[in-house]
């Protein structure tokens, strides 16, 4: 992990716009108490938070770096289940109405009611009371999820089975896990996100690539596939353009942030960003991991350097 007195900036943040607890606001005031200058924003599939955190950051003498963390879809016999991809940008791309309304389109698809409304149906048919496994007291339904939110992700599933009496973390994950019979996975596949990339300037980075072989149990580890899966896949990311990895994560052992510096310089990336992947100000809180002003810095300059050799596509998507 990087020492506190060198951590300038912390690149993995979430808000109530996806599956985080605190506020645009509540984020940055604890970056200003954590001593840290800045802050990214990345909720899951959105970039709705983002214009609500800039103006809190520019208040507080914050830097907020614009993102958004996007869900790749996998199923495969290799692999089921989705990986993360981090998006970063310069602020000025707000700005352009086309952007928002095809972020919004294209990563909608890999969300929304619909999915969370199979899944629900899928956990029912293989857990519920009528079931060969009737693991769940009660079907499962709609409003034991939104209670938690209204962009739903797998913790929304998590706290909902924990409210039907379900709190074994094995048993939770047995149900929704990538191993599940009820799995369905989320997010868009990566040819699809592919288009998308390329006709915006954003610094792609992949998400916590090594948490998946954390030794033991972790609140970061989540579900995420093991290293091995994630570097067979890599190349395919490579393919569509990566800039660098998340290195400094909480859920990164030592070794794994050697090896995944092994594979920035194997690959030529030169991004390596790190974040805490805040969602809570106790099991996963802010502040607790990121990168140095020099890395903040050049992954600051890029977004500005595309940005500024960008024009807005005219053809249809």
């Amino acid at each position: 992990m990087i020492q506190e007195s060198r951590m300038y900036a912390d690149l993995h943040n979430h808000t109530p716009a996806s599956d985080g607890a605190l506020t645009p606001v509540e984020l940055v005031q604890e970056a200003v108490r954590s001593g840290i200058r800045m802050i990214a924003v990345t909720d899951h599939d959105t970039i709705d938070s983002l214009q609500e955190t800039l103006s809190a950051g520019r208040e507080a003498g914050i830097d907020v770096m614009p993102g958004m963390e996007i869900t790749i879809q996998f199923k495969r016999t290799l692999f089921t289940g989705s990986l993360h991809l981090l998006a970063y940008f310069d602020s000025a791309l707000l700005d352009i109405p086309a952007f928002i309304e095809e972020t919004d389109l294209v990563l909608s698809q890999g969300r929304g009611d619909a999915l969370t409304e199979a899944r629900i149906r899928t956990i029912n048919e293989c857990f519920g009371p009528e079931s060969t496994e009737p693991w769940l007291p009660e079907p499962l339904r709609v409003e034991h999820v939104y209670r938690h939110g209204h962009r739903i992700s797998r913790r929304h599933f998590a706290l909902a089975l924990n409210d039907l009496g379900i709190h074994d973390r094995a048993v939770v994950s047995s149900i929704i896990g990538n191993d599940s019979p009820a799995y369905l996975p989320s997010g868009i596949p990566l040819e699809r996100a592919a288009i998308y990339l390329r006709r915006w300037p954003l610094v792609r980075i992949l998400a916590h690539p090594a948490a998946g072989s954390f030794p033991g149990e972790s609140h970061y580890r989540e579900v995420l596939p093991p290293f091995e899966i994630v570097e067979k896949i890599l190349p395919e990311f490579i393919g569509i353009g990566l800039d660098g990895l998340e290195i400094e994560y909480p859920g990164h052992t030592e070794e794994w942030k050697k090896r995944l510096r092994e594979w920035m310089y194997d690959h030529h990336l030169y991004i390596e960003s790190g974040g805490s992947d805040c969602h809570d100000r106790t099991l996963r809180p802010p502040a607790r991991t990121g990168v140095t002003e020099r890395v903040a810095d050049a992954l600051r300059q890029l977004c500005a350097e595309r940005i500024a050799d960008f024009s807005i596509p005219t053809d249809e998507l």
